[in-house]
């Protein structure tokens, strides 16, 4: 099984020949695309580098914890319940509050206050009150001179806790309809009598695991008192504009009174959506108390015991199908871990139940969503955001359809793709209408070698009696919207300078995925200037307000555009003054490379704005933008939740080891969906990113809570994400040509969450591998690590 040395694959394609061929440079960009084929742009498009790339690599990147602390700054440390569930009878910080530097403890009695989160469900008090729901949940604060000083003293806080049993599984939480949200049923046609009467029929229950988020930059917030009741907060977010509210909201005090800043995080991936706040709002009550700036910041042990995970699902299904594979009724019971509160847990269930047909026409479908309250930490977002969790459900049947039928499962996959015979709507009433899977689907498996070397792993196999191969190929269809209307919204910023340099500001947050150099690509295109020209700033509440999370994929889609529309605004103000000079109409003004063109004249950008300003013309403007389409009613789970699909595939090659149950990842050949790319670069590293991150979920990171609540993988040494040594030895991934089909931002489309869900492929490959070693795959759960693996092989 060792790794032959890593090639960057390099290739070329005719633009008249169809499909891409084309695929990673070694620079690690898709070939760059024309100005003619951006529609005239001269930035989008281009593979370029991160716009903070330099300053990362040189360490002048400013994350929170770089930020010169202001004289007086305190520290605090978060006091952790020790049992997972029980009755709180008080908490004793006496023996803390005797440690020299310690200031005060932090409680429920000092918020001035809602004691419960300003959270979309109010169901999840500040800090513990009454009862203990989960190992880990706060009850207040120690605060101190220095960050170690308040993280000793915290572990000497006493509890008085009277306890109860836990409730640790989802099942658990079935059988006992404790739930946080009510559950939710979507169905279509009659799918018990479809079972009835299918020629076939299997049935099945797994699980797959949850994941954490190990960003790099750990959850932090630092705040400081302004003047006359006015706070100041730096926040490590996704989502500056609830940090603001939730803030507020427990001091007790206008939004207004509220600013929070965020220029970058040292990643996200959803788990600063929401839980974010929790720590601004635990600083602000303790500035608020001691009336001086007050630091936040978790270890990373702390940051696992306290915050959210990825949702754990289990599953119970019933399907039905032909000879051919084709389905015919399918029942779906998925069982969501929720954790002790509603957190996000509603719209991730939602988008589970939408992500359940992925590819496939369901025509009669039953599917039942339960939200399973559990004493253990709120699950929250991740990348995906429910969408894996739909996934991987339909791609495990199918696999098990083309084992119990003797066929190759991509035959299985294709026969039931939307699109053929015209069946081309959801269970949930929405017609998919760029559907491109079955062209996608097709070139992969031809650029591959998918059946020439499925054939090659057959006969590998026959004649290898430890190491076993295995290979799948698995589609991606991706919704692209967030699924609460509301939030499809977006506003921005352009200010143009007397000397020509430009400043974007939106309301979309930086985490290392690149939004902030898209969006300065798509600024200085509408402007026609130079790159450089350009320069994006921090998120900042009093700029743009009300703002989105940057989530749900759509963080270039939203604030890209509304920071067109605002420089577009700007750009015409400017072409109506030249348009005046030249006595043209201020159609035939162009802004090209950093000129300003009419057929009379050529001037600078640079003198053109100088002159506009001298003439009192206005040389900023705002921009706003809404998503257009999208409508579907929360009670029925049915309408338009997405502007439109972002489509891909994996193949993906393992090899296990029968006697050990080590695995590896071979080969990957992902063929991705972008529209036309805005930063070919930036869009090949989320798709290589996205499909690592899938990978570890599926393979190596477990999470594990033993029966008291105790969540026993909390450190490196006990949770184990990809390294580099787990990067397959081939991966190759090229970019599908065609341009988004809807009317977004240069023909782009999203790319943050779609490529995770391509890891699937790396699942249902072990499974493949599983079964030609007279395994039992349909018994695997995931994520599919060394003991997963051999129990499944043993037939266990």
């Amino acid at each position: 099984m060792n790794a032959p040395d890593l090639k960057l694959v390099v290739s070329k394609r005719d633009p008249a020949a169809g499909p891409p061929q084309g695929g990673i440079s070694p620079l690690g960009g898709q070939r760059p695309a024309s100005a003619a084929e951006c529609g005239g742009a001269t930035a989008a498009g281009v593979s370029r580098f991160h716009e903070s790339a330099k300053a990362q690599v040189a360490g002048a990147a400013t994350y929170i914890d770089d930020i010169p602390e202001v004289r007086g700054t305190l520290h605090a440390a978060p006091v952790c319940s020790p049992v997972a569930h029980g009755v709180l009878k008080g908490i004793d910080p006496s023996a803390a509050l005797a440690v020299p530097g310690v200031h005060a403890f932090i409680g429920a009695d000092d918020i001035p206050g809602d004691k419960l989160l300003a959270a979309f469900a109010h169901d999840e008090p500040v800090f513990a009150q009454g009862t203990v729901q989960f190992l880990g949940q706060v009850g207040g604060l120690i605060v101190a001179d220095d960050v170690m000083t308040a993280r000793r003293a915290a572990r000497l806080v006493k509890w008085d806790i009277e306890v109860l049993e836990p409730v640790i599984t989802p099942q658990q939480a079935h059988a006992k309809q404790s739930y946080v949200l009510p559950p939710v049923h979507v169905t279509r046609g009659d799918a018990a009598a479809a079972l009835q009467r299918a020629p076939h029929r299997l049935e099945g229950a797994f699980e797959v695991g949850g994941q954490e988020h190990f960003y790099l930059e750990g959850q932090i917030a630092y705040v400081l008192p302004l003047e006359q009741q006015q706070w100041w907060v730096y926040s490590s977010t996704q989502h500056p504009g609830e940090v603001q509210h939730w803030v507020s909201h427990a001091l007790g005090l206008a939004n207004h009174a509220v600013t929070v800043e965020c220029r970058r995080m040292g990643g996200g991936f959803g788990g600063k959506e929401t839980q974010a706040g929790h720590l601004a709002v635990w600083a602000a009550i303790a500035a608020n108390k001691l009336r001086r700036p007050v630091k936040l910041r978790l270890d990373r042990d702390d940051d696992f015991m306290i915050t959210g995970k990825r949702h754990p699902f289990a599953y119970r299904y019933r399907v039905g199908f032909d000879d051919r594979g084709h389905l015919c009724g399918l029942e779906l019971d998925m069982l969501a871990n929720c954790g002790f509160s509603a957190d996000l847990s509603g719209p991730v269930a939602d988008r589970a139940i939408f992500h359940a047909d992925n590819a496939y026409f369901l025509e009669d479908v039953a599917i039942h969503s339960y939200r399973c309250k559990t004493n253990t930490q709120s699950h929250t977002a991740y990348r995906g955001f429910g969408g894996p969790q739909g996934v991987i459900v339909i791609e495990r049947i199918m696999g098990d359809i083309a084992r119990h039928l003797g066929v190759d499962a991509l035959d299985v996959r294709l026969a039931n793709l939307y699109g053929i015979e015209d069946r081309n709507v959801t269970h949930y009433q929405m017609a998919v209408e760029d559907n491109i899977l079955e062209p996608l689907m097709t070139q992969l498996a031809l650029t591959s070698g998918y059946r020439e070397r499925a054939e090659q792993i057959a006969q590998w196999n026959a004649s290898s009696p430890v190491i076993k191969r295995g290979i799948s190929l698995t589609p991606v269809k991706f919704g692209i919207s967030f699924t609460a209307t509301l939030f499809n919204q977006a506003g921005a910023l352009v200010h143009v300078y007397t000397d020509g340099s430009v400043q974007v500001n939106h309301g979309g947050t930086e985490m290392g995925q690149g939004l902030n150099t898209k969006v300065a690509a798509i600024v200085a295109d509408e402007l026609g200037v130079p790159f450089d020209k350009v320069l994006s700033t921090a998120s900042d509440t009093s700029k743009v307000p009300n703002a989105s999370a940057t989530a749900a994929s759509s963080g270039t889609d939203l604030n890209g555009r509304a920071a067109q529309f605002a420089a577009r605004q700007v750009r015409q103000n400017l072409a109506a003054f030249v348009a005046g000079l030249d006595g043209v109409g201020a159609g035939a003004v162009r802004f090209e490379g950093g000129q300003v063109i009419t057929e009379k004249q050529t001037r600078t950008w640079e003198s053109v704005v100088g002159a506009a300003y001298a003439n009192r013309i206005q040389l900023w403007s705002d921009g706003f933008y809404r998503t257009p389409k999208i409508h579907y009613d929360k009670t029925t789970m049915l309408g338009r939740p997405f502007y439109y699909f972002a489509y891909g595939a994996a193949v993906t090659e393992v090899a296990i080891d029968t006697l050990t149950g080590e695995s590896r990842v071979l080969k990957v050949d992902i063929l991705h969906d972008v529209g036309r790319s805005i930063n070919p670069a930036i869009d090949i590293g989320q798709i290589e990113g996205g499909f690592v991150q899938g990978m570890g979920w599926l393979t190596t990171e477990q999470l594990v809570w033993n029966a008291k609540g105790y969540l026993q993988t909390h450190a490196p040494s006990t949770y184990k994400i990809p390294a580099t040594g787990d990067i397959p030895a081939h991966f190759k991934v090229d970019l599908w040509p065609e341009p988004n089909r809807e009317d977004n931002v240069h023909g782009s489309k999203a790319v943050g969450e779609p490529p995770f869900m391509l890891a699937i492929s790396v699942f249902e490959a072990l499974r493949d591998a599983v079964a030609q070693a007279g395994g039992r795959p349909e018994a695997m759960n995931a994520p599919a690590t060394a003991e997963e693996v051999l129990r499944a092989v043993q037939g266990l």
